[in-house]
């Protein structure tokens, strides 16, 4: 009888202790990919982003603290498409084999670049389309299974209503610039093309064509005539980029220098994916307008 009762109290502790479990440690590379987690897991994770949002993705220099949170996590989201190159040693120098990685960019449909600087994964700035996040977002709700297949079902409703959440905010900013007679811009890098392709803007061009690489006088030059030739009304810029360049070109032609947030948080008001998506379009809209 003693056995018996023992034996049930072990039973409902253990299942207790599935419930209450301690959240899912995730680290994810950008603060994109904290989002899609945040919404995806709920209370069920704890979600720690490498760049902050105000750091280059490309030259980015991890921490010895990033080393310790990938020690203790068991999901790592990256984006994969050779944007985070730093991520596969970091991996190897943590040293845990329970570490799960996802690479959110499986099964996107990508743009391709003319290489740059040996990179020839296609764009991998794959978020600023709504699509893509959608995909993104069901590969991380896959991962969290994987490691936590307890809370299987939460993280399948949880995915349902954020990916509802998307097609809402994308569709009525679908309609805002449709209305736009003019959709032009010359954007500072080629951070754009998802998010121009699937709300309609149209790059005329990019100040700097490979990453690390200042561009020339005579590509200045030329982007310089065209944006006026054409009368081109906005150029593109990102907070964490230098805009010395871009600002000069604005002023020599004329165009207007808007500043969009390409991750959430990287500008005040941009704190959420949905949030990002409306301040940029908004901003756009705008200045297209003016």
């Amino acid at each position: 009888m003693f056995k018996g009762v023992m034996l049930a109290f072990a039973v409902m502790a253990l299942l207790l202790s599935a419930v209450h479990a301690a959240p899912v440690k995730v680290v994810a590379t950008l603060p994109i990919l904290k989002e899609f987690a945040e919404q995806v897991g709920r209370d069920h994770v704890t979600v720690t982003t490498l760049i902050s949002g105000f750091e280059s993705e490309h030259s980015y220099s991890p921490k010895p603290s990033d080393l310790k949170a990938l020690g203790q996590a068991r999901l790592l989201l990256e984006i994969g498409l050779g944007l985070e190159v730093w991520v596969s040693g970091m991996v190897k120098n943590a040293g845990n084999p329970h570490l799960h990685v996802v690479t959110t960019s499986q099964g996107v449909l990508l743009i391709q670049d003319t290489p740059r600087g040996g990179n020839d994964h296609g764009n991998p700035h794959i978020w600023l389309d709504p699509e893509n996040a959608k995909i993104m977002s069901a590969h991380i709700a896959e991962g969290l299974t994987a490691v936590d297949p307890a809370h299987q079902e939460a993280y399948r409703e949880n995915l349902t209503r954020y990916l509802r959440a998307i097609d809402e905010t994308q569709k009525a900013l679908q309609v805002r610039v449709s209305a736009l007679q003019d959709r032009r811009i010359v954007t500072h890098h080629a951070a754009w093309p998802y998010f121009a392709g699937r709300f309609g803007f149209r790059i005329e061009g990019e100040i700097v064509r490979q990453i690390g690489l200042e561009p020339s006088a005579a590509h200045l030059a030329t982007l310089a005539r065209r944006i006026k030739t054409e009368r081109i009304k906005v150029i593109v810029s990102e907070p964490q980029l230098n805009q010395k360049v871009a600002r000069t070109l604005a002023s020599e032609t004329g165009a207007h220098l808007v500043v969009l947030s390409p991750l959430p948080g990287a500008i005040k008001g941009t704190e959420t994916y949905l949030a990002m998506l409306e301040y940029d379009v908004t901003r756009l809209i705008a200045a297209l307008e003016s």
